[in-house]
């Protein structure tokens, strides 16, 4: 089926097919068609370059590359020599760039990202204490990139292997910018980005009258109040965002000599991976090259053990509710982790415990 059957990672990734829209599947047809443009002339075996983001965004994309690998592709990833959880593996490569400081210094920042994610704040308080940490992270961000561009041994490195597409988590630009200095096209995979540039990037409407911001805690149906704060809250998002990604602006016309904003940077990606699905998302507009692959990291399933499987025999009507958290869940305070626990043992249903912590058990159910 050639580079391009192989390239889509064939993951059979959960895309809900909804055959009563007419709009979905011209969509769906015009991605496809793009796609085949652009690797209608590459062989089966392809050269994929691979940029990440550490932490649990490393962990979303890692099964993606070794699929890519099984497909029969050159796997290739860019990574700082000082991070928490990229090691090598003979799924792919890793070449690493030096950078100026230790894993310890960057496991403090991102406990300090963490710390207060499960602690209740007043709503102007909570958006400025975590911008300000976002910002932290960010500039660690822009550190590598500047490492990594200007690692001239690596860049040559880059350019004589002469790869075919660049696979990236947008969370950092600097991706897309090494992209754009070896001319390949450009696969991004990402949950969403801050402020919603991954739709201003591609042109797709976001009104702030039916789309809720993040920290606002609506929903779409919102009261007149809740609108006029969503529209205020998305003006000051914009504000800070640009603040935040300001400095890769004057890295990229440093580097690739262009003036070019952070968005009209994004807005060169080929295509955009979504790691989510309609049904847990507002309704909105996405452009042919946005595909939704929610679901694309459950893992095969396995048989279940005798304990668990009696466990489900047991529930009866009420079922078995499965809770999961994210990387973050470490820096839980042990005030939070037992009110959590605490809520999940007033429902009916059939109740697991997992071990969070040492000290802490959380009931799933």
């Amino acid at each position: 089926m050639g580079y391009l059957h192989s390239f889509t990672f064939g993951l059979k990734f959960s895309v809900i097919k909804k055959k009563n829209s007419m709009l979905h599947y011209i969509c769906q047809q015009a991605t496809w068609f793009l796609l085949t443009i652009l690797f209608l002339k590459l062989s089966d075996g392809g050269k994929v370059l691979v940029i990440p983001v550490d932490g649990s965004h490393w962990l979303s994309i890692q099964p993606v590359m070794e699929r890519l690998h099984h497909r029969g592709h050159q796997v290739t990833a860019v990574v700082p020599d000082a991070n928490l959880l990229i090691k090598p593996s003979d799924h792919y490569t890793v070449k690493t760039f030096a950078v100026p400081y230790s894993t310890e210094y960057l496991r403090t920042q991102v406990q300090k990202l963490g710390y207060k994610v499960f602690v209740h704040q007043p709503f102007l308080a909570r958006i400025t204490e975590t911008f300000a940490r976002i910002k932290n992270i960010t500039m660690i961000y822009l550190n590598n990139c500047k490492q990594l561009l200007y690692n001239k041994d690596l860049i040559t490195y880059l350019q004589d292997s002469k790869f075919n597409v660049v696979l990236m988590d947008p969370m950092s630009p600097c991706g897309q910018i090494v992209a754009e200095y070896l001319s390949i096209p450009s696969v991004f995979y990402s949950r969403g980005l801050l402020c919603g540039l991954d739709s201003e990037a591609t042109k797709c409407p976001n009104p702030l009258s039916y789309i809720p911001k993040f920290f606002t805690g609506s929903t779409d149906h919102m009261t007149f109040n809740q609108r006029v704060k969503n529209f205020l809250f998305g003006s000051f998002q914009s504000m800070v965002c640009y603040l935040i990604y300001s400095p890769f602006e004057d890295l990229i016309k440093e580097f690739l000599h262009r003036d070019m904003t952070v968005v009209e940077l994004y807005s060169q990606a080929s295509i955009w991976l979504f790691r989510y699905d309609f049904i847990f998302e507002y309704p909105r507009p996405i452009m042919p090259n946005m595909i939704l692959i929610g679901g694309i990291n459950c893992a095969k399933e396995k048989p279940l053990t005798q304990e668990f499987e009696s466990m489900l025999e047991k529930s009866g009507e009420d079922g078995v509710v499965v809770f999961s958290m994210g990387s973050m869940l470490s820096e839980m305070q042990m005030k939070k982790a037992m009110e959590i626990a605490e809520g999940l043992g007033t429902i009916p249903q059939t109740v697991r415990k997992a071990n969070l912590k040492s000290t802490v058990y959380m009931k799933i159910c």
